[in-house]
């Protein structure tokens, strides 16, 4: 009995010590780059920022009339505002969106597109008392700018355009052509602004190197213990679709409720859906995002993160890598004494990555089992986006410009839950990165869509010296 309990302990003092060498040995890999004095930017791109927060570019829904008054007044301050892209770059315009291209000097390179969208969603009449300063106003308070736009996203593309002009009054010509796409709709879908720039593209026999647009940031305070900011490069998008879920039944009087009633029945139907969520999954994306931000945390988290193997479930499950399930829409009923006849739901899904929207379906219909219930998709099914190579020299160039700027960041691919107008480009494009260095901590990540959207000036101006050197280096 002794040798046995010798020989389990052994088992375990072995396995303790085979995880604690994983952890010690658990090295960042984040490549070197020499530090670089970024270009100066002036008050004066403030002023602009400001300026464009003022213009009412809103998307209300889909289908919508945009309103012309505050789009075209928008381009036209544009123009104003940056002279040299104006007259100096090729400007179309597509409906409401913008598209320039800034020829390159060789030919036999794939272009880029450089990616932001004008429109901003709306604000809600009831939380204006709420605010800091007005939301059409880009006003500046205590170092911050306020205003719809100051996240998402005027202000990546007045940064890039702030860029470019440097870049025209230095002489500088890109190696590879440039375009600079600026969509009037992504907060509906992007189909008539994105997705017609994209058309347009592809009509003309452009294949693209790559295209760039938001949906990755600099999260703060994300790593526990450390005060180092991951710079979040998504290299891949979740896919989306709504489901609506309706019941009819023959209704009746409150006081003689039938078990399976109409709104209970649905009630029933979607607690299954909460209770039977999509498992959680690993992808080779997700391992090298571990394995890029696991070294930094403190020691305990570091040894979850260098056996994964072991607790990698739990990680999975901080990272959302999962087919997540939200029900949104309820209706039904019209007086309270009354069993309706007929009542509706409506849920979201965001699709995980090796999954689809048919999968979707199907585990709906399984999970609740009531042919009462009628399910049909009342959104595009947007599938998960491919996997955009993060080992591709244009990645690289990303992941180089952030390290140039900024040593200290921790950079790594990512995987967004929420969608971009990336899509649109599929077709003529392989790889699709998501990312601009907008500073974001977890309390104030509620800016985008919410209340009081805002952005420290020093972080815009952070924003311009990253598009004006990673436009520098793509001709390294």
């Amino acid at each position: 009995m002794k040798k046995v309990i010798l020989s389990i302990l052994g088992v375990v003092l072995l396995f303790a010590l085979f995880i604690l060498v994983k952890t010690i040995t658990f090295k960042a890999d984040n490549p070197d780059s020499t530090p670089v004095t970024p270009i100066e930017v002036t008050d004066d791109a403030l002023l602009r920022l400001q300026k464009a927060i003022q213009f009412k570019t809103i998307s209300y829904g889909y289908p919508g009339q945009p309103d012309s008054v505050e789009f075209t007044g928008f381009h036209q301050f544009l123009a104003a505002a940056f002279p040299l892209c104006d007259s100096l770059l090729e400007k179309k315009t597509i409906q409401y969106s913008l598209l320039y291209k800034w020829p390159g000097s060789n030919p036999s390179l794939k272009p880029i597109v450089l990616m932001s969208h004008m429109d901003v969603v709306p604000v809600d009449e009831g939380t204006l008392d709420n605010w800091e300063a007005p939301p059409f106003s880009g006003e500046i308070k205590n170092g911050m700018i306020y205003g719809r736009g100051s996240m998402d996203d005027k202000v990546s593309l007045m940064a890039i355009m702030e860029s470019v002009e440097m870049l025209l009054q230095s002489g500088f010509q890109p190696d590879r052509t440039i375009y600079l796409a600026f969509g009037h709709d992504e907060e509906i879908g992007g189909e008539q602004g994105a997705g017609s720039i994209a058309k347009y593209l592809e009509s003309q026999g452009v294949q693209l190197e790559f295209v760039l647009d938001e949906g990755g940031l600099v999260m703060e305070g994300l790593i526990t213990g450390s005060d180092r900011p991951v710079a979040m490069i998504n290299v891949a998008e979740k896919g989306y679709v709504s489901f609506e879920l309706s019941i009819t039944t023959p209704g009746g009087h409150s006081s003689m409720p039938t078990p399976d009633n109409t709104i209970g029945s649905l009630a029933r139907a979607i607690t299954k859906l909460e209770d039977h969520q999509f498992p959680y999954k690993s992808i080779p994306l997700l391992k090298a995002q571990m394995a890029k931000m696991g070294p930094y945390y403190p020691f305990t988290q570091k040894m979850a993160f260098a056996n994964s193997w072991l607790f990698g479930k739990k990680i999975l499950e901080v990272l959302n890598a999962h087919t997540t399930t939200a029900p949104t829409i309820f209706k039904g009923g019209v007086k309270d004494n009354i069993i309706p006849t007929s009542a509706s739901a409506v849920v979201n899904f965001r699709v995980m990555t090796g999954e689809t929207t048919e999968e979707v379906l199907q585990h709906i219909i399984s999970t609740i089992d009531d042919d009462r219930i009628t399910v049909k998709s009342v959104t595009n099914r947007n599938e998960p986006s491919p996997v955009s190579d993060f080992e591709a020299s244009s990645y690289k160039t990303i992941e180089k410009t952030v390290q140039q700027l900024w040593p200290d960041m921790v950079v790594t691919p990512g995987l967004i839950s929420g969608g971009t107008d990336t899509k649109h480009y599929q077709p003529i494009s392989e790889n699709a990165y998501r990312f601009f260095p907008i500073r974001v901590s977890m309390a104030g990540i509620t800016g985008f869509h919410g209340i009081n959207e805002h952005l420290a000036t020093d972080n815009y101006k952070e924003i311009v010296q990253f598009y004006h050197l990673f436009i520098r280096n793509q001709n390294e």
